[in-house]
């Protein structure tokens, strides 16, 4: 298990509420997992360097800009290494979050790269990807990658030894624990929440809002 889990919460753009960064810190060094956007930069910068620079590596949970959106500067200021599921490197490696999506609304597919792309300056291929199974045991992280599509095709949650889940946003938390209502794939997430049920996930700690009971889902 982790010796330490810090949750960074940080602004969205456009006062659209927050988004979770996850610092895993142990023994071999700090894992983060997701990046937030690239206008709270210096604000995890801060958190990070505070953690004695010991980034070795940044996994992403999916591809949006809200969760990528620093992993490209990252890696350059930290060294780090970028893993994230190959069914998602599409948004990245081209600053489209509809890479390997379905088309979806029109006019939402019109506006989005204007509110919610990103330069090529943020924009990087992954150093690894990662799959179901996959577990952190190099980094000194009892955990392994969980697959749950839905939310997006390469959609990953990590799932703690200890049924800690971080678990992207596929479930979210504003007023009550729910299935995020921005889905690619209504059938995806709803084998994905079946299967994080049966692997008897107790805790979820999500892109958006705070830790809930996988229970109450």
């Amino acid at each position: 298990m982790p010796s330490e889990i810090k949750t960074i919460r940080l602004p969205l753009p456009f006062r659209l509420g927050s988004v979770n960064c996850y610092l895993i810190k142990t023994d071999s060094g700090c894992m983060l997992i997701d990046t937030a956007c690239a206008n709270s930069r210096a604000e995890l910068e801060r958190e990070l360097s505070a953690s004695g620079e010991n980034l070795k590596l940044i996994v992403l949970t999916h591809g949006d800009f809200d969760h990528s959106g620093n992993a490209a500067y990252l890696r350059q200021r930290f060294g780090a290494k970028i893993a994230m599921h190959r069914d998602d490197s599409a948004m990245v490696e081209r600053g489209d979050i509809f890479g390997g999506r379905k088309k979806g609304n029109f006019i939402f597919r019109r506006l989005a790269p204007v509110l919610f792309g990103f330069g090529r300056s943020k924009r990087f291929k992954p150093d690894f990807y990662l799959e179901d199974g996959d577990d952190f045991a190099e980094y000194g992280f009892e955990a392994r990658v969980v697959h749950i599509p839905g939310h997006s095709k390469g959609s990953i949650g990590i799932l703690t030894a200890g049924g800690e889940l971080f678990g992207g946003d596929l479930l979210i938390k504003n007023k009550n624990p729910q299935r995020n209502k921005l889905i690619d794939d209504i059938e995806a997430a709803e084998a994905s929440i079946k299967r994080l049920k049966e692997l008897k996930v107790k805790t979820v700690y999500p892109g958006h809002g705070r830790p809930f009971p996988m229970e109450l889902v």
